[in-house]
């Protein structure tokens, strides 16, 4: 097995994860909040997505999908385009209302697609590369992927949970 395939395999695991934390939920489900001070399901989702589109886009130089592909416009949420949920209020995280499921998960799969697109072509030498020297340790692109697949997870088990509780009350 080889690094790429490792971290695809990563990738589809927080992919699974996030589909059977959010597939069939309603709008009103997806918005939730179990109290004023909690994420809902949709922000959940949409911060791992959008750190996701942000740090590998980033990683390899290309277009984020939000942008370029017109998911900005397409969850038309009353936040700046550059927005990654990074250090959210309580506030900004009640801001990020979806239409619906198939929505906020088409832009999670088109990220998910383009990274895996990233990964697949990568080779073990490529994991050593230097992408953000502002950090010291300088930031490596092995580093930062798994940074990444750890951030995925940890979020997309919250918004488990979160379904979870909603599915119980």
């Amino acid at each position: 097995m080889h690094s790429k395939d490792v971290l695809a395999d990563a990738f589809g695991r927080i992919h699974e994860t996030v589909h059977s934390a959010v597939e069939d939920l309603s709008a009103e489900e997806l918005n939730t909040r179990l109290n004023d001070d909690s994420n809902s399901i949709a922000w959940l989702i949409w911060h791992l997505t959008r750190v996701q589109d942000d740090h590998i886009s980033d990683a390899f130089r290309t277009d984020q999908v939000w942008l370029a592909d017109g998911w900005a416009d397409r969850l038309d949420l009353a936040l700046p385009p550059s927005d990654t949920g990074y250090g959210h209020s309580d506030k900004q995280v009640a801001k990020v209302q979806v239409l619906s499921a198939d929505l906020l998960l088409g832009y999670f799969d088109a990220v998910h697609e383009r990274t895996l697109s990233h990964v697949a072509g990568l080779t073990d030498a490529d994991l050593d590369r230097v992408i953000d020297d502002t950090w010291s340790p300088p930031v490596t692109l092995g580093v930062r992927l798994v940074s990444v697949i750890s951030d995925d997870l940890q979020h997309a088990g919250q918004a488990a949970y979160v379904r979870g509780i909603l599915e119980r009350l």
